[in-house]
Parts: C-alpha cells; sequence; structure tokens
C-alpha cells in the first residue's frame, strides 16, 4: 500500500480504535523457565491466578453485538433470520504464564464462548495433549499460538526444560491436524536459532503447518543482559532477506515478521501490511493484578490506564489509552529528528520501557529500546 494511503487507513482505525482482541493474564504460574520471559513467571507465582467471575465481570462490561443480533433476530421477520449474528466478533487470548495450569481451563473457554465471542490461547504447548486439545474443542477453542523457538536442544535451552521440545512438536502436530482450529507457530530468533530457520521452517512443513511467524527479542525481562538473546545488525538482516525470500516463494507455509517495529526497505517485504502497533487501537489486555492495558508486553508500570476492581473496562477502553492514539510524545531521543517518524511512530509500544532508576512517567521516557529501522539497515 502507498504509504500515504497506509498513514491514511492508520489514522482511521486510530480514531475508531474498535476492541478486536482482548488478553487475559490469567495466571503467571509456569511450568518453564525461559531464558527470554519477559513476565519473569515460575510455577509459583507472586500474584494468584484471577478468579474466572472477575474477569467475566469486566468482559460484560463491553457492548455484546451477539446479544443484540439474538435478541434482534428473535423478533425479526423469517425473510431476514439468515442475517449473519456477531459479523465483528472479538477475540479474547487466554495468555500468562502458561493458561494450562489453571484448572478451570475448560470452564473457561465455554463461558467465553457463551457469550459468543472467539477464544483462543497462547501456551508453550507441554500439556497439549490430544485428551486436552478434545477438551478444549470441545469448550469453543477457536485458534492457538504454540512457541518453537529452535531444533531440539537449542529449543530447549531457551526454554530451560530437556523435555519441552518434543512436547511442542506433539502439540504442533495435534494441533495442525484440525481442521477447525487456526493453528499459529511463532519463534524468537536469537543468536543460536538464526542458523537453523532453514530446518525450523522445513519441520515446520512437513507438519502442515500454515502460519510462522518470527520475532526478535528486546532487552526486558531475563533476556536483558543475556547477549545470545539479541542478533547482531548483520543476523537482523540475514533473518529480513530469510523471510522476504518465503514470502517471494509463496509456499503454503506463510512466513512473516511480527510487528515489532518499522523496517524501512523491508516493509511490505515481511508483512502482509506495513508497520502498524495495534495496541491500544484494537488491543488491551487484563492483567494478573487486574490492570487494564494494551499488549501485556507493554510496561505496565508506565502505561496501564486502570483496573477492572475499580473502572469499568469498556469505558476505560473508549476514553483512556490515548498514549496510545497519540504518539507525538514518542518525538524525543533517536526518534526527535528521524525523518521516518511519521511511519514508525517510535516502533511498537513494548519498545518504551521505563529506566531501570524506576522513573515510571511518559514524559521520563527518553529513547525506544530498540530501532529496527536503523538495525536494518534503514533506506
Amino acid at each position: 500500500m502507498n504509504p500515504f494511503l497506509f498513514r491514511q487507513f492508520r489514522r482511521l482505525e486510530t480514531n475508531v480504535h474498535e476492541l478486536n482482541y482482548l488478553f487475559w493474564e490469567c495466571t503467571q504460574r509456569c511450568n518453564l523457565s525461559c531464558r527470554h520471559c519477559g513476565s519473569d513467571c515460575f510455577t509459583s507465582a507472586k500474584d494468584q491466578d484471577m478468579p474466572l467471575e472477575d474477569f467475566l465481570r469486566a468482559l460484560d462490561t463491553i457492548p455484546n453485538p451477539f446479544k443484540a443480533s439474538k435478541a434482534a433476530k428473535s423478533k425479526s421477520s423469517a425473510k431476514n433470520s439468515s442475517r449473519k449474528d456477531n459479523i465483528d466478533r472479538l477475540i479474547v487470548v487466554l495468555t500468562g504464564g502458561e493458561p494450562l495450569l489453571r484448572p478451570d481451563i475448560e470452564q473457561v473457554g465455554k463461558e467465553i464462548a457463551k457469550r459468543g465471542y472467539y477464544w483462543s490461547m497462547v501456551s508453550n504447548g507441554f500439556f497439549y495433549t490430544e485428551e486436552m486439545h478434545r477438551k478444549l474443542m470441545a469448550a469453543g477453542l477457536k485458534a492457538i499460538t504454540f512457541s518453537l523457538d529452535g531444533i531440539g536442544e537449542n529449543h530447549n535451552w531457551m526454554r530451560g526444560n530437556p523435555k519441552s521440545y518434543d512436547h511442542t512438536i506433539k502439540a504442533i502436530e495435534i494441533a495442525a491436524k484440525e481442521k477447525l482450529l487456526d493453528l499459529d507457530v511463532v519463534s524468537c530468533i536469537n543468536r543460536r536459532s538464526i542458523g537453523q530457520l532453514e530446518e525450523i521452517y522445513q519441520t515446520l512443513m512437513s507438519l502442515g503447518v500454515r502460519k510462522w511467524r518470527l520475532f526478535t527479542i528486546i532487552p526486558i525481562g531475563r533476556a536483558k543482559d543475556d547477549p545470545q538473546m539479541h542478533l547482531t545488525n548483520e543476523e537482523m538482516v540475514r533473518l529480513m532477506d530469510f523471510i522476504a525470500d518465503k514470502r517471494l516463494q509463496k509456499t503454503p507455509l506463510n512466513v512473516s515478521f511480527s510487528c515489532e517495529g518499522y523496517l524501512g526497505r523491508y516493509e511490505e517485504k515481511v508483512r502482509p501490511v506495513r508497520h502498524f502497533c495495534h495496541a491500544g487501537i484494537n488491543i488491551a489486555s487484563v492483567l494478573i493484578d487486574g490492570r487494564i492495558c494494551a499488549c501485556p508486553n507493554i510496561d505496565r508500570d508506565v502505561f496501564s490506564q486502570g483496573n477492572i476492581y475499580t473502572d469499568n473496562l469498556f469505558e476505560v477502553w473508549e476514553n483512556k489509552f490515548q498514549a496510545f492514539r497519540k504518539r507525538d510524545w514518542a518525538r524525543k531521543g533517536i526518534c526527535a529528528k528521524c525523518p521516518q517518524f511519521r511511519n514508525c511512530l517510535g516502533g511498537g509500544m513494548h519498545n518504551w520501557h521505563s529506566s531501570p532508576d524506576g522513573k515510571t512517567t511518559i514524559d521520563e521516557l527518553s529513547n525506544p529500546l530498540s530501532c529496527h529501522y536503523h538495525r536494518t539497515g534503514g533506506r
């Protein structure tokens, strides 16, 4: 798309700010100890799992087109009874931690589906067995994302468990065979996995996967001071060239780069559309302690907008999130005089984090943690 037209599209989307994805950080407990975890999750988390009823009360503040359309349909004449219900469905995404550690995960899915919403899950796949698959499909699961961060020991090294790779491959195999499930595989590319790109690609092809998203690490959480997590600029370009080449081949496996940041000359070569951070535009989240934010990877101390225990979730969505929708505050540091700011807007919102000295206001942010535009050679 022409850059000017895309900016107009982005402005329209921002003005409308339709809520399409609601992430729920339903647990911070996790059975693995991943090197790149931004949430620093452990088996025993500081915060207890949020009770399902608390999340449902927040979810029920959102105007529900499914219920409205059912009511209207019951009153309509027979000739209008074929009208499609809930055309623009909100998707609720369960994340964590590891959502499958919740003992009530089936009930969670059923309650969300009962309200007419699609629901999906981000999982490490360790507990995704055939039996679990059947239970979740019966509970209305529509989509799932698994992580594959390398082949064999490279994946296990990332995940901190010698059995993780085998469990993940089995989970992907089960999900890939399910025609009613939208499967997405994501890979965190680091200095060990950059040499396995083709092998990962061929493995996913053999399993029948149709979507593969690749992303890199920004220096937060456990990955902050781990040099093996961070690609060099040359390796970053190598990754971009790999994705661009695979997209030109038009194979059954759709390969793309994540929405991390603006890529200059690689825009539309590695993604279906140009860079657009939808956090706070189409994406919100309910965090483990009730805070309302956007993408769960965003600095929650700086950018949280309210709390479901004191605020109405939908009213917060409609009336707040201004820091996400007006990005002029990001014209600072390396972004201050960048000629690409109008295309980039400071990159992904998860790329802005408070400094180690604890400063937590937007005005005190100084620079994005990483600039993909410069890392990939600009234009």
